[in-house]
């Protein structure tokens, strides 16, 4: 919560000093917070050690009245419309982690536990929320309506991790687009979501919103009173309310790395540009970069987000763990993308371990090209200095290039046909992995 930053920094550095933490972090950055009349958008997803993210680019669809859409354990109403989409998502799954789409909506997922107790029940998963969202939503707003009114139709529930023990968690979102964004932090069917106008947010493993909240559930604070969580007396805290007494270690370790982000951005703002939200997500000292035995960060986004709308929205994906030694790669919404075949992972099926029943009872092997190409580049780092330093100055290179296109773009200095945008992803990812053999 938000007042627990304003502890005794040495009581925040020895929460930082525990084990590390199993959980993600997400940042947004609004004027007057940003150099540029951008909204910025970033994400870290951390997850199993050797789970395989994938970028997945979708196209708009329209579909038939009725027809049901299979999420990753049960089917929903499918939209009779849904926007192209651009996802980074553990490959075994149907959701993402974070994504974009293409009216400039952003949106990125954290695990909580609240005293709304979680089941192992099948339902939607957070991730799941995040795709549907982006796929229905034209703004923040919408997407924010559109996974409410999901989540307490269907629910949220079933593990998150590609393991035959159960890992289940609710969840927290924050939604971002060319002028506004939203925190949206659930409890079971429950939520309370806030509008954040300008300035910066960003959002861990707990809940943050307090008393300001913008929407919510319409029975959320009969249920709370119900269970004797709130009196009905005084304002009410959707934090407070809703919190566990007792954190699980993972919600507890969540709140140094909070705060850590919240500093972060704090201190540059009025000046953040992407670089800033990349080299966010890339402080491992603050546990907001994660490498360790078991957890640690897969994937990372970073977007920006013009408030020009004649200027094109920029989404720059890692494909690769660990953004400290990843490249962020552009993408921009154009027709006719080619797919990224290379940042994505093999199709199995009906043979997938996920789809039968039993689920998990076997591994499969989900690495994509770059994901191989990066892994065995890693080992290179580790195993010799010299060819290690000159990979990464290599890496450096390939995104400051990336990253430079992209300024002139949105500063108007240069144009790119759309041929060349529909091949931007594709040919950032073959380069890069001509680079690392």
């Amino acid at each position: 919560m938000h007042d627990a930053c304003d502890r005794p920094r040495r009581a925040r550095m020895a929460e930082q000093n525990r084990p590390a933490p199993s959980s993600c972090d997400c940042f947004v950055a609004l004027p007057p917070a940003t150099a540029s009349r951008a909204v910025i958008f970033g994400k870290n997803s951390d997850r199993p050690r050797d789970e395989v993210q994938e970028v997945v680019y979708l196209p708009a669809a329209t579909y038939a009245r009725g027809v049901k859409l299979k999420c990753t354990y049960i089917e929903v109403e499918q939209a009779e419309r849904t926007h192209a989409v651009i996802l980074s998502r553990p490959a075994w799954l149907w959701g993402a982690e974070m994504g974009a789409n293409e009216h400039g909506v952003c949106i990125g997922n954290e695990g909580v536990w609240t005293k709304e107790p979680v089941g192992e029940e099948e339902a939607l998963l957070g991730m799941d929320l995040v795709r549907l969202g982006l796929e229905r939503g034209s703004s923040a707003h919408e997407a924010l309506q559109a996974i409410t009114a999901l989540l307490e139709r269907y629910g949220q529930g079933g593990s998150c991790k590609e393991e035959s023990t159960p890992f289940v968690y609710h969840n927290t979102f924050l939604l971002a687009d060319r002028s506004e964004a939203w925190v949206l932090e659930t409890a079971g069917r429950y939520w309370a979501a806030q509008r954040i106008r300008e300035g910066t947010r960003n959002i861990s493993n707990q809940l943050s919103i307090g008393t300001d909240i913008t929407a919510e559930h319409a029975g959320l604070r009969r249920h709370a009173q119900s269970q004797g969580w709130w009196s009905g007396d005084g304002e009410f805290s959707f934090s407070k309310v809703f919190s566990l007494t007792h954190q699980p270690v993972r919600m507890e370790a969540a709140k140094a790395r909070f705060c850590a982000g919240k500093e972060l951005l704090q201190r540059h703002a009025g000046r953040i540009t992407v670089e800033t939200i990349m080299d966010i997500l890339r402080d491992k000292a603050s546990g907001i970069c994660v490498d360790s035995e078991g957890f640690r960060t897969t994937g990372s986004m970073v977007s920006i987000l013009p408030q020009d709308p004649a200027l094109p929205c920029v989404h720059f994906f890692t494909a690769t763990p660990d953004p400290s030694r990843s490249v962020f790669k552009p993408f921009i919404f154009v027709a006719n993308v080619t797919p990224v075949l290379k940042a994505m992972s093999p199709s199995f099926g009906d043979k997938d371990p996920v789809q039968k029943v039993p689920r998990f009872q076997s591994r499969v092997d989900r690495r994509h090209e770059l994901y191989q190409a990066h892994q065995a580049a890693l080992g290179l780092m580790e195993t010799s200095q010299e060819q290690g330093q000159k990979l990464q100055q290599t890496m450096q290179d390939l995104e400051r290039q990336g990253l430079e296109a992209m300024k002139e773009i949105l500063a108007g200095g240069i144009t790119l046909d759309p041929e060349e945008l529909a091949d931007l992803l594709f040919d950032c990812v073959d380069t890069e992995i001509k680079f690392y053999k």
